[in-house]
């Protein structure tokens, strides 16, 4: 039904990368192929050379350098006249935006994205800003807003036997499905989308998949071993293709299953290190949620209870400054498991 996954956002001279390669060798073939373009004057291949450039950048973790790469792709997409490389420019800028917490700026880039995809008829780059949005609105808790959203976009890459979207699909709607509790449909389908992505040979989808098994066998059914295991695979894909922002989330997760198990001292230096990831590459959401954990299990080790609630309080303006609709219930949870106070003002104790 699927065939083999490939990655539309290398384009021109660079389609022959795999959705596999190593992102550092993405960056050398693509900064050699977007220079050369730029000798020659070839415009529109600059810009669609300029786009795997700009992704290799971000996934790397090196934001900076993603934020001009777009925005050059876009510049000379636009002196070429290429609406669907203009679109496609945007659309890494909105994924940018994104990973950088900025959502409103995400949701801008996004739309503008799919409009100019529409009228560039690339249904691709259209698909993928959807996609984005959708991914968006779930990562800020939005559930209502673009469940339908994820579930129309599956059943169209499910149509089209477009095994990379299908897996994604299937891996936004399971995390909905976790997150308000719906175990065993969230498990099923990260088990499809690990499937999928298997035969499709999609290491990076494969790896998300996994890393949600290993989230709901811990959460659900209290195995720790059999989750750590499922992320000590993940983590072999994340390191090949070089994946910095999977692989972070990847041990805020291990964290995540060593806290549960009371592990705290484990759990303590697997937040910290996630930690210190998501600041190596200026990651605000997934820097917030490890200085949680982090806080959680220093706590459970024996800090003083003010400290931990101060950070608590500090925390919860962070995570709310980043639109997360849940930032309060993440930060009440955290004061109820830790017996604390509810907030500054001195509410009974959870």
């Amino acid at each position: 039904m699927y065939g083999k996954a490939f990655a539309p956002e290398y384009q021109g001279a660079l389609t022959t990368l795999s959705v596999n390669s190593s992102l550092t060798d993405v960056l050398a073939a693509g900064t050699e192929r977007l220079r050369a373009a730029e000798r020659t004057g070839a415009h529109a291949e600059a810009a669609r050379s300029g786009l795997a450039v700009a992704e290799a950048h971000r996934r790397l973790g090196q934001v900076a350098d993603a934020d001009r790469a777009w925005k050059a792709s876009y510049r000379t997409a636009r002196e070429a006249g290429d609406g669907s490389a203009m679109a496609w420019a945007l659309w890494s800028g909105g994924t940018l935006a994104r990973q950088r917490g900025a959502f409103p700026l995400a949701w801008r880039l996004l739309r503008l994205a799919s409009e100019l995809g529409g009228q560039a008829e690339d249904v691709v780059v259209r698909g993928y800003s959807l996609a984005g949005m959708a991914e968006t609105g779930r990562i800020q808790g939005d559930y209502a807003a673009v469940t339908a959203l994820h579930e129309q976009l599956l059943a169209e890459a499910r149509k089209r036997g477009e095994a990379r979207h299908t897996v994604w699909a299937l891996e936004g709607i399971a995390q909905i499905h976790r997150n308000t509790g719906r175990f065993a449909s969230a498990y099923a389908m990260f088990e499809e989308a690990a499937g999928i992505a298997a035969r499709a040979e999609d290491r990076r989808g494969h790896a998300w998949a996994l890393r949600g098994l290993a989230d709901i066998v811990s959460v659900r059914d209290g195995d720790a071993d059999r989750a750590l295991e499922l992320l000590s695979e993940a983590e072999v894909s994340c390191r090949a293709m070089k994946l910095s922002g999977a692989l972070a989330y990847n041990h805020k997760m291990c964290g995540n299953v060593l806290y549960r198990a009371g592990r705290y001292e484990r759990a303590r230096d697997a937040y910290a290190g996630a930690l210190a990831e998501f600041e190596a590459m200026g990651e605000p959401r997934g820097r917030a949620l490890s200085r949680l954990g982090l806080v959680k299990s220093l706590a459970r080790l024996g800090r003083d209870r003010a400290e931990t609630a101060a950070e608590l309080d500090e925390l919860l303006v962070a995570l709310e400054g980043i639109g997360l609709r849940h930032a309060r219930r993440l930060v009440e949870q955290a004061r109820t498991e830790l017996g604390l106070t509810s907030g500054t003002g001195g509410a009974e104790a959870a």
